[in-house]
């Protein structure tokens, strides 16, 4: 084994760079020049590692092996005229053996910084060079401010697969995304972010594949730099991995042309290769040791609940990582990443989750990724896992407190007075949350550090929220035991499907109270694709192995379905021109923030909420008066009244210095959104009809 040399060096200094970036590290995977190609890997315990190369046209049928020599710091490096545009390729990798070494020379194994995988056959894996060259046409990335931003959760196979408007050639694909009938679609609704499930390659776990089901969702990655081929259409694929990463791109450009960004989920947390004695394809037989957190037996520390953890106490998998975020934002364009289950990445060698891990502030500050938004799930399964709030400056993170609460408030709250005649709490910790979760996110980072959700790819569908008490999973193969037992859902009085009219019209109401609520909150709002029309997965609260007409987006609607698309259309425009609803900062009781929203909570009858009021379970009830204190836009001040119960109250609009009537913009009470309200003045009264919001802008 090759020792590193004594101290990589910057161009600039002889002072010596630190961990990740590490000049050891530069130009991994394979670089084109000279009519040749150099193919560097890492590993830090490896005694002898070779690249092999296949026929163009019989993916097993090795046409030469190149042995690669040690250049320092535990990289190795070749060089041939095989490597072109097109091979395909493994390496294979020896080493010592002993506790934590899984090290065979017979393997064949992926390159870690493949941009092309294909897939001969079912857990076989070969690297593929591509042709990174695209022409942009001078389309550039939107750059939507955070608090512009609505974030759309998608699938790229679900949304687009039974698309009327979509030709059948493009169904499922990235092509299909970018199609002009998807185009509309997004326009029409007013996000400004696709949030795509992960389209890094990845594999359906064997124990799946025996159930006859798939890895939907894709969270089982192959490689972290190669895009999902079974995504693109026929003719890409057939044509190789260079035409699917130029359908990729293409899928970007043409979003971007539209004024929408593109945010991937990326799994950096674990790979496809499981536990020990899985699918071996990778990390594993390259330097199993160095790559996966383990104890000092080489049994493996799993705070993933997948089988393995990447481990990112070392430098080459924290760069790895950090060399494939710059590679999708820089190559493909790519405006933001969510990270899956992202404490992973930040514990250290101890297993411990600091915020300030070098690789979490890396990826915040790293100039190759400036601009570019950066987004936790702020949880994974180890102990001291929970961390929501708990990320650094230049972080958002899934706000899952705010989930919860705002579930609770609308159903599980509602459900409960239904049963006791009394709610548990009052409409403190709500009001809370609607005004951007202060009490979890520090006055640094602001209410944009929350990304607001009620819904997810994991979980209840809206539509399956109001409609079931409890999953039904039972079609995943594992008996019930999967997915979440606690959702704070409310049936509403009716288990799943019914024709009683009154059950359904509460129903529709909640959903647009929840959505209500998503959209006129301060941080940054994600709807989940299919809840602008309520979509159900049938109470399946864990559809990640469906591949089917159960998790795919039905484009036929019903009336009541175009009444709640109309509803989110109408609450993303009130969004976008209304920044009192907005904020990028929290105001202070002492001082002018420009770019907050300066906040007073009236009660019913008009006046300043007391101290009681907020933890009175008893009280329900709440006018939110926001008013905007602008750095570049105008004045704008909003009135939201919200009602908790299914009761009726008589609300008293309150006396606002300035403010001569309160022009209606929304109602969660009406079936379709309307245009017709009158305004009213400080003092006038309406009935609320609970539970319900009604949103004015106060003039």
């Amino acid at each position: 084994m090759t020792s590193a040399p004594a101290g990589p060096t910057t161009a600039a200094s002889d002072t010596p760079v630190p961990g990740m970036l590490s000049d050891v590290y530069d130009r991994l995977g394979v670089r084109l020049h000279d009519g040749c190609g150099t193919l560097r890997v890492w590993s830090e315990h490896a005694t002898d590692v070779e690249l092999v190369v296949f026929d163009d046209d019989d993916p097993d049928w090795i046409v030469d092996t190149v042995p690669l020599a040690p250049v320092g710091g535990g990289v190795w490096e070749a060089t041939t005229p095989a490597l072109r545009v097109g091979v395909t390729y493994s390496v294979r990798v020896d080493g010592p053996h002993g506790p934590g070494m899984t090290f065979n020379p017979a393997t064949l194994l992926i390159d870690p910084y493949a941009r092309g995988l294909s897939a001969p056959g079912i857990h076989s894996w070969r690297s593929v060079v591509v042709d990174d060259c695209f022409d942009w046409g001078g389309v550039a990335k939107p750059a939507t401010p955070l608090d512009r931003t609505v974030v759309y959760e998608a699938h790229v196979k679900g949304l687009t697969k039974r698309h009327p408007g979509v030709p059948a050639a493009l169904h499922g694909t990235y092509a299909g995304m970018a199609h002009p009938a998807m185009i509309e679609h997004y326009r029409s609704l007013g996000v400004t972010a696709i949030e795509l499930l992960p389209v890094h390659a990845f594999a359906s776990e064997p124990r799946l594949l025996q159930l006859g089901l798939t890895n939907y969702w894709g969270y089982n990655s192959v490689g972290f730099f190669a895009p999902h081929a079974p995504y693109a259409t026929a003719a890409a694929q057939a044509e190789g991995a260079t035409a699917v990463l130029r359908e990729v791109k293409g899928m970007v450009k043409l979003l971007h042309a539209a004024g929408i960004e593109v945010i991937l989920d990326v799994v950096f947390n674990h790979t496809s290769e499981q536990g020990l004695g899985e699918p071996r394809s990778s990390f594993r037989g390259i330097d199993n040791r160095s790559y996966y957190r383990q104890a000092d037996d080489g049994t493996y520390i799993d705070v993933t609940g997948c089988g393995n953890s990447l481990n990112t106490s070392t430098d080459a998998a924290s760069r790895l990582v950090l060399d494939s975020l710059r590679y999708w934002a820089n190559e493909v364009q790519i405006d933001g990443f969510r990270f899956d289950l992202a404490p992973v990445l930040g514990r250290d060698a101890s297993h411990a989750f600091t915020p300030e891990h070098p690789l979490l502030q890396a990826i915040v500050e790293d100039p190759a990724l400036a601009g570019v938004k950066m987004i936790a799930e702020p949880w994974d399964v180890g102990t001291g896992g929970w961390q929501t709030g708990a990320f650094g400056a230049g972080w958002s993170e899934w706000n899952d407190r705010y989930r919860d609460r705002v579930r609770n408030f609308w159903l599980s709250d509602i459900d409960y007075s239904r049963r006791a005649e009394v709610t548990p709490v009052g409409i403190g910790g709500f009001a809370t949350r609607l005004a951007g979760s202060a009490n979890t996110f520090s006055a640094e980072r602001g209410p944009l550090a929350s990304v607001n959700f009620v819904t997810a790819h994991d979980g209840f569908t809206l539509h399956d929220l109001v409609s079931y008490d409890s999953k039904r999973n039972e079609a995943n193969g594992e008996h019930g035991r999967d997915g979440a037992d606690t959702n704070r859902s409310f049936n509403h009085g009716f288990e799943g499907p019914t024709d009683d009219q009154a059950v359904l019209a509460a129903r529709r109401r909640a959903m647009r109270n929840l959505l209500g609520t998503l959209l006129l909150s301060a941080g940054v709002p994600m709807i989940t694709a299919g809840d602008e029309i309520g979509r159900t997965q049938h109470g399946n609260n864990n559809a990640y192995c469906h591949d089917s007409a159960l998790t795919w987006y039905d484009w036929g609607r019903e009336p009541w379905q175009d009444d709640l698309h109309a509803h989110v259309e109408l609450l993303t425009r009130i969004r976008r021109e209304n920044p009192a609803l907005r904020p990028v900062r929290f105001a202070h009781a002492e001082k002018t923030v420009p770019g907050a929203s300066v906040i007073d909570w009236y009660d019913e009858q008009g006046n300043t909420m007391s101290v009681e009021q907020w933890t009175d379970p008893s009280h329900r009830t709440l006018q939110y008066d926001a008013c905007s204190t602008p750095e570049s836009e105008a004045p704008n001040r909003t009135l939201l009244v919200v009602h908790g119960r299914e009761s009726d109250v008589e609300i008293t609009l309150p006396a606002l210095e300035g403010v001569t009537r309160f022009a209606p913009l929304w109602s969660s009470v009406d079936e379709r959104p309307r245009s017709d309200a009158a305004p009213l003045s400080p003092g006038d009264a309406f009935t609320a009809t609970g539970p319900s919001m009604y949103l004015f802008r106060a003039e």
